[in-house]
């Protein structure tokens, strides 16, 4: 696939899925920016503060930044909801080129050191709205692509799918988003279309800044090091581009990596991020066996 043109980002209303969102959108693209936020007040930082970002303020910011824009209020725990948005982006576009499944559930103990059994059990919900709802999101986009013959499906995952990462729901979810990748990448192959797991580095989002308040000398080496969300957008969208990329699809990719060795990306400022593969883990190689 070249020249892509139509992506979802899914869970965009701030964060990763916002910086996404814009990367795609700074390349020109029209982006479906979907959220449950329609109001600033509804999310809470880690310090109980309200977090900024609307789906509305999203899109208005892909379209200052030379795409276009698109909100839609989707709540990823409803499959009709999900549902409805890929009917409204086919009924309005008639192709999707690129699904960012960003998605996901952060219970506000995420970062709290603690064992799993003293959190909420509500945690586990990012395994509803993480893993599963990227399932079903897939689901639909791959009927658009198989059929169009193109296409790009990509999870939002993190080293979190190798180290001890914020307690074991969380490292189940992202383990399992590469593995939907690595398995759906078999399914699409005869109809060249490309699934792919990302793991980002640290992102400067903002309840990574307000973290970093929380917990100065936790994060203090953490912003330091982070990458700018939009950087994954770029990788998106360059791999989208790739003519040969079916050599990566089921593979989960290192963003920096794979943005530095095959597509020859810096983030903003021409910062190169680190690999962080040597202390935090690596992903695990594609396997080739097929068991039907």
């Amino acid at each position: 696939m070249t020249n892509p043109k139509v992506a979802i980002v899914t869970g965009a209303s701030r964060g990763a899925g916002k910086g996404i969102a814009l990367g795609l959108a700074e390349k020109g693209m029209t982006v479906y920016v979907t959220g449950r936020t329609k109001i600033v007040g509804k999310a809470k930082g880690w310090d109980g503060t309200d977090l900024p970002g609307t789906v509305e303020q999203t899109a208005m910011e892909c379209n200052d930044v030379g795409g276009k824009g698109i909100a839609v209020i989707c709540d990823s725990a409803d499959d009709n909801q999900i549902a409805d948005l890929f009917k409204k982006v086919m009924d309005e576009q008639g192709r999707l080129d690129i699904l960012m499944n960003n998605a996901a559930y952060i219970h506000h103990q995420l970062i709290e050191q603690k064992p799993f059994w003293d959190k909420e059990l509500n945690a586990q919900n990012i395994l509803n709205v993480g893993l599963r709802s990227a399932y079903v999101a897939s689901w639909h986009a791959a009927k658009i692509m198989a059929k169009q013959k193109s296409g790009l499906i990509a999870m939002g995952s993190s080293f979190g799918a190798s180290c001890y990462m914020h307690g074991p729901a969380y490292g189940a979810q992202k383990a399992g988003l590469d593995k939907l990748a690595h398995d759906m990448a078999v399914d699409l192959e005869p109809f060249a279309v490309q699934a792919v797991s990302i793991w980002m580095g640290p992102l400067l989002t903002e309840r990574a800044l307000i973290a970093a308040e929380v917990h100065p000398e936790q994060y203090k080496d953490f912003i330091a090091m982070a990458e700018t969300p939009q950087f994954t957008g770029h990788i998106l969208h360059a791999i989208a581009n790739d003519p040969k990329a079916q050599e990566i699809s089921g593979h989960t990719l290192v963003g920096a990596e794979v943005a530095q060795n095959r597509y020859g990306m810096k983030d903003r400022n021409g910062k190169q991020p680190p690999s962080h593969r040597e202390m935090l883990g690596s992903p695990n190689l594609p396997n080739p066996a097929r068991v039907y």
